[in-house]
Formats: structure tokens, C-alpha cells, sequence
């Protein structure tokens, strides 16, 4: 899995840093960056909740595309 921000989108209010400080950081620029991730199920729940309160839908969880190996 992999979180995103488009920083296009971010209004940079903090909620995501709020609900889960240890996946998010608000940084001087005013914008939201992702600082660590971990897929534990109580992180993933705020991960989530900062997904679904995140007022310009800004965050994005995606699964990661691995390349194919040929052999």
C-alpha cells in the first residue's frame, strides 16, 4: 500500500496530521506530507479517517504495482 497527497489539492488545514501525527506532518510551506507508514491494522484506521476527513479529498490509498519479473 502507498499514501499520497496531492499537494495540488491540499489546503494544508492539518486534520490529517491531527488524526494520525504518525503517518502526516504539516510542514512550513502550509502543505501536508506522508513521513512514515506502517500497515497496522490501528494505523491503517486512521489513515483512513484522515482519507475520509480530508475536506478536498487530497489523500489517496493505493495498493503498490510491483514489476513483473520474466523468467
Amino acid at each position: 500500500m502507498k499514501v499520497t497527497i496531492d499537494h495540488d489539492e491540499c489546503i494544508g488545514d492539518g486534520i490529517c496530521e491531527n488524526i494520525c501525527p504518525e503517518v502526516f506532518e504539516l510542514r512550513d510551506d502550509g502543505l501536508a506530507y506522508v513521513i512514515a507508514f506502517e500497515e497496522s491494522p490501528e494505523i491503517m484506521a486512521k489513515i483512513e479517517e484522515a482519507i475520509d476527513e480530508c475536506p478536498t479529498s487530497a489523500i489517496s490509498m493505493d495498493e503498490e504495482e510491483e514489476e513483473a519479473e520474466e523468467g
